[in-house]
């Protein structure tokens, strides 16, 4: 704030703003369930202090902002359609800040590298073997990769290999 940039200022603020509302989200659905489960007031308020759902960890804040980067690039992709050069570039400069509180992205090298290992180990033949390797290679790259690269190069791999 005292450095005066208004856009890291601006992008973290809407990002804390996310957190919370996932915090409330959370706590909501807890609620919500203990109610359906018929559990009184004070079951409840015991519960609640003892397992405190609307706190969020580590995992849970990076998977907001995994949701927060992917809502980026994808308005980015948007805004290019439209020709929108200046939405562009400010939300190329929004997933830039947010980036950095990301782990380091995998390059598509990379997760072809992890794809091919979890083919060869499932011993996946072709595209109908899709549903076996993806939840495989999607808990390997966790938020270090992009769902859409890690599916094309899945789809790409299981193809050549149907060849």
């Amino acid at each position: 704030m005292r450095a005066h940039e208004e856009l890291r200022r601006d992008t973290l603020r809407f990002v804390l703003a996310a957190i919370r509302n996932e915090e409330k989200a959370r706590l909501g659905a807890a609620v919500d369930k203990l109610n359906a489960e018929g559990k009184d007031e004070p079951a409840r308020q015991a519960w609640l202090a003892e397992h405190r759902p609307g706190e969020l960890d580590d995992a849970a804040v990076q998977e907001v902002l995994t949701k927060q980067a992917k809502m980026r690039r994808d308005s980015i992709e948007a805004f290019r359609k439209a020709e929108r050069t200046a939405l562009v570039q400010k939300e190329e400069r929004e997933l830039a800040v947010i980036s950095g509180y990301l782990p380091e992205q995998l390059d598509e090298a990379k997760v072809r590298e992890i794809a091919a290992r979890v083919i060869r180990e499932t011993g996946a033949k072709g595209p109908q073997d899709t549903k076996v390797v993806m939840p495989r290679v999607i808990a390997e790259t966790k938020g270090r990769a992009d769902g859409k690269i890690v599916s094309g190069v899945v789809s790409a791999l299981l193809r050549e290999q149907a060849s």
